[in-house]
């Protein structure tokens, strides 16, 4: 999530009437993203951050409710990095911003948009590693980016899909005030049902 050289991006949204949809639009480059809470920065993935990026999406704990298989070596995962994050940021000029333990320089996990292609949603995603959890810091960093959707990008809603089982998450977005919507299944994962919220950033 580092960007402080180099070419900075924006992105627009469009909304679409008649409906939710968010239409990402090619502008001329917004600043580069970076957010600060009391414990966090919020900043864009880079390339040096893959080991971070792989313990991330390794970790059992982590991975338990999200369907996703790990990583099978450092280069799936960089792979993953080039083709998630970093792709998302230059072709929307938004994506998941890597969180930063300020106190040691740490990146102990991730949270923010990302645009969905497949279905026009914005999905807010927040993963931490265990030893900071019960700490406060997916609602800490929740709130960031919700603010950054709605201030910065203009983006008139944002969805989370949870595991039903993944309890501590659900609490995490009632805190950030989005609503259940209903149960439902995603494209990539079709045997897992999953709980679909949605918030609304433009009322």
């Amino acid at each position: 999530m580092r960007r402080d050289a180099g070419r900075s991006v924006l992105a627009v949204t469009r909304r679409v009437r008649g409906g939710p949809r968010e239409l990402p639009v090619s502008n001329p480059p917004l600043a580069y993203a970076r957010l600060e809470t009391e414990r966090l920065l919020l900043r864009w993935f880079t390339l040096d951050d893959i080991d971070a990026y792989n313990e991330l999406g390794t970790n059992p704990q982590l991975i338990r409710y999200v369907g996703n298989q790990p990583f099978a070596s450092l280069a799936v995962a960089r792979e993953t990095l080039v083709a998630a994050p970093l792709k998302d940021y230059a072709t929307y000029g938004y994506g998941r911003f890597a969180c930063v333990w300020k106190q040691t320089g740490q990146v102990i996990g991730f949270c923010g948009p990302k645009f969905l292609p497949d279905t026009g949603d914005v999905d807010l995603g927040y993963r931490f590693l265990p030893n900071f959890w019960g700490m406060g810091l997916a609602t800490e960093a929740g709130l960031a980016a919700v603010d950054y959707a709605r201030h910065q990008l203009g983006l008139g809603r944002l969805v989370a899909w949870v595991h039903p089982d993944n309890v501590a998450s659900a609490r995490v977005l009632a805190k950030l005030g989005f609503a259940f919507e209903r149960r439902t299944t995603v494209a990539d994962i079709p045997d897992i049902e999953f709980d679909f919220y949605a918030k609304r950033l433009d009322g």
